[in-house]
C-alpha cells in the first residue's frame, strides 16, 4: 500500500549523544558515518554522498514537491475512494491533506534519490540529526548499488513497491541500530527485538498527527521500518554471501513470510489481470499485507486476519461505477483450496461485522451475498485455470452486482 511511501522521522533518536563537530560538521558527521555504515553492510561507498542544508520551510516545500510529483492528484483520488470503499479510512477523511501532515509533522532531513543529495534541517537537534544522517547515508549508500528513484515511480503494483521499500527502510533501520548499539541489535539491547519494536512504535505514537491516524494508515506507514528490518535480520541469519540488496522480495507476502522468501522454490506471486473497462487504468494490488489489514480492520482479531491472509498468492482491485455510486471489485487467487476457503470464511465475518448483516444467502456454487448498511456484497469462489480464486464485490444496495465478467479475468502468465 503506497501510504508506506511516505517518509518518517526516525526513530530511537534518544540512544544517539554525539555534539556537534565544529564548522566541517556536516562533512565530518558524513566522514565520520560511512566506514561504519560500510562495515556492518559490507557495501563500499562508490563515491561520497552530498549532504546540504536547508531551512525547514525549504526542506518541507521540497518534500511537498516530491510528493506531489510521486502521487499524481488523479491517482490519489482513486486510491481514496479505494481505500474508503475497502473501509479502511474515514468517509469524511481528505487523504491527500492528512498524508501531508504526516509527511511534514517533524521533519529532520531526508535523501533524494533523483538529485543523489541529502538534505538537513538547519536548525535540527544535534542528537536527532546524527541518526537521521546515518540512516540517510544507508539509503545513498543503496542508491549506489540499486536505482531508489526507480522504485520510488513503480505504479500498478503497490505491494511489489511496498516490499521493495521495506527492505530500503528496514536494511537503513536495523544497519543504524546496529551501528549504535554496536553490534547485533536483537542480542545487545535488553528485551531484544520485541523491545525494538516496541520503542519504534512509542516513538511514532508520540507524534499527535500520527497517534491521531487511522489504523490501516500507521501500520502501513510503520510496516516497512519493523517487518523491512525483520526482513534483513532474516536475511542476515540465512545469507552465506551477497547483500539484501542483491535480489528484492517482489511482494509483501516475502517481507512477512519466511517461507516464501527463503524457501525453494520462492514463493512468487500470481499476475492478476481484470479485463478492460471503466476504471482499469488504476487496478492496484493490495498483497498479503493490505488483506491481513482489510480483516483486522473489520473483525479486530489479529491472529485469525494474518492467518487467513496466509495462503495470499496474487490480486487485484478496482473501483467501479454503478448507476447508483461507486463500488469495489477484488479478486484473489490463493495457493490451495483450503486457503481461498479459510479467506471467504474471514472474509464473510469481517463483511458480517462492517455491515451488520443477517446471515448470507449462498447459492449452490458456494457464492454468498451480504447485504446490510445500504451496501450488497458478494463473495464468489471461483476455480480459474486450476487456481483458486475469489471475486468480492461491494456495491451500493440495489446497484447491479455483475460488475466483472469473471471468465475474462487472467491468473497467471
Amino acid at each position: 500500500m503506497r501510504w508506506a511511501l511516505l517518509a518518517l522521522p526516525l526513530l530511537v533518536a534518544a540512544c544517539d549523544r554525539r555534539k556537534n563537530l565544529g564548522a566541517n560538521a556536516d562533512e565530518g558527521r558524513v566522514l565520520e558515518a560511512m566506514p561504519k555504515i560500510e562495515e556492518v553492510t559490507g557495501l563500499k561507498f562508490k563515491s561520497q554522498p552530498k549532504l546540504e542544508r536547508r531551512s525547514r520551510a525549504q526542506v518541507r516545500e521540497f518534500l511537498l514537491a516530491k510528493f506531489n510529483e510521486s502521487t499524481p492528484a488523479e491517482q490519489l483520488k482513486n486510491e481514496e475512494m479505494a481505500y474508503k470503499l475497502f473501509g479502511l479510512i474515514p468517509d469524511t477523511l481528505d487523504l491527500r491533506a492528512f498524508l501531508l501532515e504526516l509527511l511534514t509533522e517533524q521533519i529532520v532531513g531526508y535523501y533524494d534519490p533523483a538529485t543523489k543529495v541529502l538534505y538537513v534541517v538547519q536548525d535540527a537537534p544535534d542528537d536527532l540529526l546524527g541518526v537521521t544522517v546515518t540512516h540517510e547515508l544507508v539509503h545513498a549508500l543503496q542508491d549506489q548499488y540499486v536505482n531508489l528513484d526507480s522504485i520510488q515511480k513503480l505504479k500498478g503494483n503497490s505491494d511489489r513497491q511496498a516490499a521493495a521499500q521495506a527492505v530500503m527502510e528496514g536494511h537503513a533501520t536495523y544497519e543504524q541500530m546496529e551501528i549504535m548499539v554496536g553490534g547485533n541489535v536483537a542480542t545487545r539491547l535488553p528485551g531484544g527485538w520485541d523491545q525494538i519494536r516496541q520503542t519504534i512504535r512509542e516513538a511514532q505514537s508520540s507524534m499527535p498527527v500520527f497517534a491521531n491516524a487511522p489504523m490501516a494508515i500507521q501500520e502501513s506507514l510503520l510496516f516497512p521500518y519493523l517487518s523491512g528490518a525483520e526482513f534483513v535480520r532474516r536475511f542476515e541469519s540465512h545469507r552465506k554471501a551477497g547483500t539484501v540488496l542483491d535480489s528484492l522480495p517482489t511482494s509483501t507476502e516475502q517481507i512477512l513470510s519466511e517461507q516464501a522468501y527463503f524457501g525453494t522454490p520462492r514463493d512468487e506471486p500470481t499476475d492478476v489481470a481484470l479485463p478492460a473497462g471503466v476504471g482499469s487504468a488504476s487496478d492496484e494490488t493490495m498483497g498479503e499485507f493490505g488483506t491481513r489489514l482489510f480483516l483486522y480492520q473489520h473483525s479486530k482479531d489479529i491472529t485469525s486476519s494474518s492467518q487467513a491472509a496466509d495462503g495470499w498468492d496474487g490480486d487485484r482491485y478496482r473501483v467501479v461505477p454503478t448507476e447508483r455510486g461507486p463500488g469495489i471489485v477484488w479478486v484473489t487467487v490463493w495457493d490451495t483450496p483450503t486457503d481461498a476457503a479459510q479467506f471467504v470464511d474471514a472474509m464473510g465475518q469481517a463483511i458480517g461485522k462492517r455491515y451488520a448483516t443477517s446471515a448470507p444467502t449462498v447459492n449452490a456454487a458456494g457464492v454468498r451475498t451480504y447485504s446490510g448498511r445500504g451496501r450488497t456484497v458478494v463473495i464468489s469462489p471461483v476455480d480459474l485455470r486450476g487456481r483458486p480464486v475469489v471475486a468480492f464485490v461491494d456495491v451500493p444496495a440495489g446497484a447491479r452486482t455483475a460488475v466483472l465478467d469473471f471468465r475474462k479475468i487472467t491468473v497467471g502468465p
